[in-house]
């Protein structure tokens, strides 16, 4: 049976937990080991900005970056740790959802979901910076 993305979301916040923007930079400064991957794609986050010290890898290759079976120069070293804490983010959060529950698939640990994604971190009042 076909599932829509508002399904395969709703699945994967029933997986994965989802933190405030406030419980967020709260993670952020008291763990800096903490890794903020934004799942948008490269033009999206040069049009919109992103949170500051974010690191991007788009949803697409997200299981490919992460992936510790593929050639090494297919991998993405800050996505090699399993049990590193990473809040997955996204515009609103519905990317970041699918983001999450596959990292949790792939055997991460201590991964959350950005509530509300860059939008609602930027509607806390928190900064966005534009990339370079």
């Amino acid at each position: 049976m076909a599932k829509t993305f508002r399904q395969m979301v709703a699945e994967a916040r029933a997986e994965v937990p989802a933190i405030s923007p406030a419980e967020a930079k709260a993670q952020l400064a008291a763990d800096p080991n903490t890794l903020v991957l934004d799942v948008r794609d490269a033009a999206e986050i040069q049009a919109n900005g992103r949170i500051p010290g974010s690191h991007n890898v788009s949803l697409g290759m997200v299981p490919v970056r992460a992936d510790q079976e593929l050639p090494e120069a297919a991998r993405d070293p800050k996505l090699q740790d399993r049990s590193r804490p990473i809040i997955t983010t996204c515009a609103a959060g519905g990317q970041a959802s699918l983001a999450a529950k596959l990292l949790k698939d792939m055997g991460f640990t201590n991964v959350k979901i950005l509530d509300g994604g860059t939008a609602g971190w930027k509607n806390a009042g928190y900064e966005i910076e534009k990339p370079a």
